[in-house]
């Protein structure tokens, strides 16, 4: 099994700022818009699925690009970031990525939802924890390395702070 850590504190920051410009362009908080971000986040985890086809056993047709299911990875990691700047996660928190080698796509997605919904019904450190490390473990099982990663938050950032200029 593999092991490595990956340390996001800067995105956690980068977040934290876009999070402030949404909260204060839209009159919002962290505390009333909870239950948006994690339904936000399903809707992102599907949206993934949907792009990796790793669950349509009935269909011959490829995957998405590797930049097409990235991009939609990314979109899953600042619902994420959100959700633990809410619960004030300690951004320097080491987040552990082991490889699942059991575990096949459909089965890893499966794992992410069960953690989301316990974290739904208890957000605590824990299950946030045991979420963002099974969401970083599938970005190990799509090929993403941690630089990918981060590279393509930092991108999808700015498009979402371009976004809030032109009132998306």
């Amino acid at each position: 099994m593999i092991v490595d850590s990956i340390d996001l504190s800067k995105l956690y920051l980068q977040q934290a700022k876009l999070d402030e410009r949404i909260h204060l362009q839209h009159h919002t908080s962290y505390a009333n818009t909870q239950s948006d971000r994690i339904l936000a986040f399903f809707v992102e985890l599907s949206e993934l699925a949907n792009e990796t086809r790793c669950f349509k056993y009935w269909s011959e047709k490829p995957a998405s690009p590797h930049a097409v299911i990235l991009e939609e990875y990314v979109d899953g990691v600042h619902f994420l970031l959100s959700l633990g700047i809410a619960l004030s996660v300690d951004i320097h928190t080491l987040f552990e990525i082991s490889s699942q080698e059991s575990l096949t796509l459909t089965e890893q997605f499966l794992v992410i939802y069960n953690n989301a919904i316990h974290y739904m019904q208890n957000p605590t450190l824990d299950t946030y924890g045991l979420l963002m490390s099974n969401y970083l473990i599938l970005g190990r099982m799509l090929s993403f390395s941690i630089r990918e990663i981060e590279t393509a938050y930092y991108e999808k950032n700015a498009v979402n702070f371009a976004r809030q200029d032109d009132h998306y």
